[in-house]
């Protein structure tokens, strides 16, 4: 698509948005996290863009989506890069756009807050936290991660124990996006309606401006929980993850396996070797109440820390060692580890669990973390994988799947993974704000099936779908 592309005239065509050809920096911003897994690393470790641009407006996002179309070339939107499937790797080349210089916090009111896609998670919670509110859910990167790509390919973070995950409703209040033409226009989704744009990878629409929910901001305390097995952990995690939030609040509620914890260095001397780890973040007024739980459920409290007492221990946040932040810890260490996505068919099912550990041999560490969907309690293991061949990956997979659990295989780049079926109200929306296909390419291998379609087919295909 890009091989009669005129470079240098669209860069010129997109003055006075910042545009960058140095080969360094293509490099650098072709890439996101895809190198947790060896078969994608293999796959898309040589896919390159041609030109970044840097706008630092929605005005000025319009007018590189303008030039794009204008010379038909391909476009990747691109926040942080945090994402683990490469959804930010453009696969056949093309413009891509940085959009951390649209990074402003519009309104903060009761309730919600207004950014632009491109600003950090971090820097939003800190221009919360002096007017009393924080983000309902942020991911473990919000150092890096921008809430456009959180939004676009994210799902569930701290926070969604108690508030859900990103699709729940009421999290996301609103998203404005720009279509992809020679005079690209925008296009406001409320309400439920959200959904047609949100984890579509950015394959149907530029999102340029994202209204969110908050919360009131609590004094959390992380903590740091050990247990002598992996049942008593996992069975003390469903239960806090499940306790009455008036009795015991929760912002995470992470269970590691021992052997992942022995890869956490800066837990030395903090937390005893060979326990394995609850992680928890508990407003101090419930601390008393956690303590109890984690006795009763036959565990000690090794850390429990405030921002000033974490700063004084030099210790990251605890949620740095849950979500995919745990997968990173160990590959700094050893880069041969990977990961997987795994559906726990019952929750509650300590055993279960168990057992599953026990059958996946020595080389899966499990890694659970809990979270709640429409008020019920869900949970997904996030184990380290000791990577060996394609076919060893295979059969761990097919262990998980004869015992009814679910794996959303973290080793594909499409949208349409393992288990994830193609959403086609997300592709009709395509159809609508990216008629020529132009945004993130190779992404969908359903969009071949509706890029064809007629207005009135996409109009029916749409309602089919619903959301």
């Amino acid at each position: 698509m890009t091989s009669t592309a005129d470079w240098p005239r669209i860069a010129a065509e997109l003055s006075p948005v910042e545009v960058s050809d140095d080969p360094v920096t293509i490099r650098k911003r072709s890439r996101d996290f895809f190198w947790y897994s060896p078969l994608l690393n293999a796959q898309l470790r040589r896919s390159f863009g041609d030109l970044v641009a840097m706008p630092a407006s929605p005005k000025e996002l319009a007018q590189c989506l303008s030039v794009a179309s204008r010379h038909g070339v391909p476009v990747v939107m691109r926040g942080g890069g945090t994402g683990n499937y490469g959804q930010a790797v453009p696969l056949q080349g093309g413009l891509i756009i940085q959009t951390t210089g649209m990074n402003r916090v519009l309104e903060i009111g009761a309730g919600y807050v207004r950014v632009e896609a491109g600003a950090l998670m971090a820097d939003i919670n800190a221009a919360l936290k002096p007017e009393g509110y924080e983000l309902a859910m942020f991911p473990s990167t919000q150092d890096i991660a921008t809430i456009g790509g959180f939004v676009a390919g994210g799902s569930a973070g701290i926070g969604s124990v108690s508030n859900g995950p990103l699709r729940e409703n009421g999290n996301i209040i609103r998203i404005r996006a720009l279509s992809v033409e020679d005079s690209p226009q925008e296009y406001v989704f409320d309400g439920n309606d959200v959904l047609r744009i949100h984890h579509a990878w950015g394959i149907n629409g530029a999102i340029t401006e994202i209204t969110l929910r908050t919360v009131p901001t609590r004094d959390w305390i992380g903590c740091m929980a050990g247990f002598d097995s992996y049942a008593a952990c996992y069975a003390a995690g469903h239960a806090l993850a499940s306790a009455d939030d008036h009795a015991i609040g929760r912002k995470l509620c992470s269970v590691v396996d021992a052997r992942i914890v022995d890869y956490f260095p800066r837990l030395e001397g903090h937390v005893p070797r060979g326990r394995h780890l609850l992680v928890s973040l508990v407003p101090r007024e419930h601390l008393p109440a956690f303590r109890a739980l984690m006795a009763a459920q036959g565990g000690k409290v090794h850390l429990a820390m405030d921002e000033a007492e974490r700063t004084e221990l030099k210790l990251p946040h605890v949620f740095e060692f849950a979500y995919n932040h745990t997968t990173l810890q160990v590959l700094k260490a050893d880069r041969s580890a990977t990961y997987q996505q795994i559906g726990v068919p019952d929750p509650g099912d300590a055993a279960r669990v168990a057992s599953m550990r026990d059958r996946q041999g020595e080389d899966v560490w499990p890694h659970h973390e809990f979270t709640r969907w429409e008020g019920s309690v869900i949970c997904a293991d996030l184990p380290i994988i000791w990577y060996s061949t394609p076919e060893r990956l295979e059969e761990i997979n097919a262990t998980y799947e004869a015992d009814d659990f679910t794996v959303y295989d973290a080793h594909v780049c499409a949208i349409e993974g393992n288990h994830m079926q193609p959403d086609f109200g997300h592709l009709a929306w395509k159809k609508r704000l990216d008629p020529a296909g132009l945004l993130n390419p190779g992404k969908s291998h359903a969009w071949e099936k509706v890029r064809h379609l007629s207005a009135d087919e996409i109009e029916a295909l749409d309602s089919v779908a619903g959301l």
